[in-house]
């Protein structure tokens, strides 16, 4: 990675990252980020937080994500319906979601309504109103939506593996929080949890498409009047690492098994990140993977199974889930076990690499043709990394991973005593 040093001036400075990126840090601290592709007729917006579920406590669990919702309820110059209609009715799109570690609200619109889009989503992070009728319905919303999660097995089998992963940590409860949780939100810890969160040295603004950067830093500066702020960043409770494995059998009133297994390990800056990537792609995803071909394929014990890969600031999760029937389980765990096994016991062929490396290449090319995507990528990698990584960096890093750097992560990665299970089987 191309390491970028930014020599502020009393009012900002902007860094050239390469012939589409630029960056420009404003005096009260706010980055703004933008790509321009001169060849689309639009573009995507997004203000980022630095700020996620992991950035809770217990009594507040999924106050960020119930943040995010609530700020869709009215705004000081905005009413709900007018929120609502601001980009639909020329045909964009407005929204907004939380993760573990960032919160982003995010616009996508045709390249002439730009402006439009700034004034709407400044409005909604500076100033929401926090009406209390809305308040009290809201609660409603979010509690079936998690009544909605929990039905879902495939989310819940993963949610109750992050449980076992991250015990007695933030990054263990589902960013929507809890029942109880949600129910004690007031207008007071929403107000709180805004003053404290959506600060200028928390932000970044990301924006890619048919735009220009002065144009966007110029309406940056006229739609978000935030005073400077000194980095006001909490440190983090990095979570311990996983040591203790467990396997856990749930029931519930479902038609299919569910199992999901996985561990910790190497966070979003460790230098076997690449290889990491690539052991995981040829693991579980797509059809060519091996636990696809295998256990679907050569088998036929799964409609639905693959690997997971989330990188985090401080660790990451990295596992595998399939749904299969109640008598399939046993066999089916197995399989999984034997295909990690053979990963961390013998190099993976010079043929299989090759490929895997192809695959991921071109799924981050092909994701690219999405300015909502180059956007995402845009904010995150400010928020992770500070800098643009451009696309020849990341492709030479892929080209750079070999069959030993996969082997030796395997190794580091794949230890049995280290995963947790999770069994979801249909009961009463």
């Amino acid at each position: 990675m191309n390491k970028l040093t930014y020599k502020l001036s009393p009012s900002s400075t902007t860094q050239q990252l390469n012939s589409h990126y630029q960056k420009t840090i404003l005096e009260n601290g706010i980055r703004v980020v933008t790509e321009h592709i001169p060849w689309v007729h639009s573009a995507s917006i997004g203000v980022w937080f630095d700020a996620g579920s992991r950035d809770e406590n217990k009594s507040n669990s999924g106050i960020a994500h119930f943040l995010e919702h609530m700020v869709f309820k009215g705004t000081k110059n905005f009413s709900i319906k007018e929120i609502s209609q601001s980009l639909e009715s020329v045909g964009g799109y407005l929204n907004a979601f939380t993760t573990k570690e960032q919160t982003c609200f995010l616009a996508r619109m045709l390249d002439e309504h730009i402006e439009q889009a700034i004034s709407v989503i400044s409005d909604l992070v500076q100033h929401p109103t926090f009406p209390e009728k809305e308040l009290k319905k809201e609660k409603f919303v979010v509690l079936e939506e998690l009544k909605d999660a929990e039905d879902d097995a495939e989310d819940f089998t993963q949610e109750m593996l992050e449980k076992e992963l991250f015990p007695n940590h933030q990054l263990g409860v589902p960013v929507i929080g809890t029942m109880a949780s949600v129910k004690s939100f007031s207008r007071e810890k929403l107000i709180s949890f805004a003053k404290e969160n959506y600060i200028p040295s928390k932000m970044v603004i990301a924006a890619a498409g048919n735009l220009q950067h002065e144009t966007i830093v110029a309406l940056v500066r006229k739609y978000f009047q935030l005073e400077f702020e000194l980095n006001h960043l909490q440190k983090r409770i990095i979570p311990p690492k996983h040591t203790n494995g467990k396997k856990i059998i749930l029931e519930k009133p479902i038609q299919q098994a569910h199992l999901c297994l996985g561990t910790t390990s190497f966070n979003v800056h460790h230098k076997l990140r690449y290889s990491f990537l690539v052991l995981h792609t040829l693991l579980g995803e797509g059809m060519s993977s091996r636990l696809f071909q295998n256990i679907r394929e050569k088998y036929g014990f799964a409609y639905t199974v693959y690997s997971f890969l989330n990188f985090m600031r401080d660790t990451s999760t990295f596992g595998v889930y399939l749904g299969t029937d109640e008598k399939n389980i046993e066999n089916a765990e197995e399989l999984v076990w034997k295909e990690l096994h053979k990963l961390s016991a013998k190099p993976i062929s010079k043929q299989e690499l090759a490929r895997t490396k192809s695959q991921l290449k071109g799924t981050m090319m092909l994701s690219l043709e999405s300015m909502s995507n180059r956007m995402m990528r845009l904010g995150s990698d400010e928020l992770y990394f500070g800098e643009q990584t451009s696309l020849s960096t990341i492709t030479k890093r892929i080209d750079e991973v070999t069959v030993e750097s996969v082997l030796e992560t395997a190794q580091k990665v794949i230890d049995v005593k280290n995963f947790s299970t999770v069994v979801l089987k249909p009961g009463k």
